[in-house]
């Protein structure tokens, strides 16, 4: 339950920081947070851990925890890198994904699919974040499937924030439909070329982002 609610209110910190509740370069204070989110600082403390790890939030020695947003160069490095991985998990698992495997990778896109049928956001981006860990797994490369989670998980909040605008949940789905159609067909170029799109954040997009991050 503690390890829950740290996920929650870790979340909400993401999202105070997107609408500019905490600025750059603020200090996440303990006490404050815990009296806000009506909980002890443990939990506080952990959801703090979660941004450190993510990179939402960053951990001076003897100064507490502080906001770190990204710039728009850094940002696009990483979603470039990202897309790139994903490419390659995608390449791979098409050409070694097991049975099991891809029961799993089917068995999550149709819970994304149930999501969207219930216009449950929050549960889409969960399911989502599983989707793509099978595809990590399905690689059967343990060093690239280690590589591709941490990066997922340091851009995770941003990649949540780009699947609210207007008309991504629907195109996501249609993407992840592509996806697994060409895995399991075990058609590598296909499931890399759409893979690298479905997480490359570029033009309108990418300025959108940038533009909600700097409210």
């Amino acid at each position: 339950m503690e390890t829950r609610r740290a996920d929650q209110i870790a979340h909400s910190i993401e999202q105070l920081v997107f609408v500019g509740e905490f600025k750059n370069g603020e200090r996440l204070d303990e006490i404050r947070l815990a009296q806000q989110f009506s909980v002890s600082r443990t939990p506080i403390r952990e959801a703090l851990q979660r941004l450190v790890l993510s990179g939402m939030a960053e951990q001076i020695p003897r100064r507490g925890v502080f906001v770190r947003k990204p710039d728009a160069v850094e940002l696009m490095d990483m979603f470039e890198t990202m897309a790139e991985l994903e490419a390659a998990c995608g390449r791979f698992a098409a050409m070694r994904i097991t049975d099991d495997g891809l029961k799993a990778l089917e068995a999550a896109n149709r819970r994304c699919h149930n999501a969207i049928d219930a216009q449950d956001a929050a549960l889409y981006y969960d399911e989502n974040e599983t989707f793509h860990r099978e595809i990590y797994k399905g690689c059967a490369n343990g060093f690239l499937e280690k590589e591709a989670l941490r990066l997922q998980n340091r851009l995770k909040p941003y990649r949540r924030m780009q699947l609210k605008f207007r008309g991504r949940l629907k195109q996501s789905m249609s993407e992840h439909d592509e996806i697994v159609n060409a895995i399991k067909e075990g058609d590598e170029t296909r499931a890399g070329t759409i893979l690298r799109q479905h997480v490359a954040v570029q033009g309108e997009k990418f300025h959108q982002l940038i533009a909600n991050l700097n409210n």
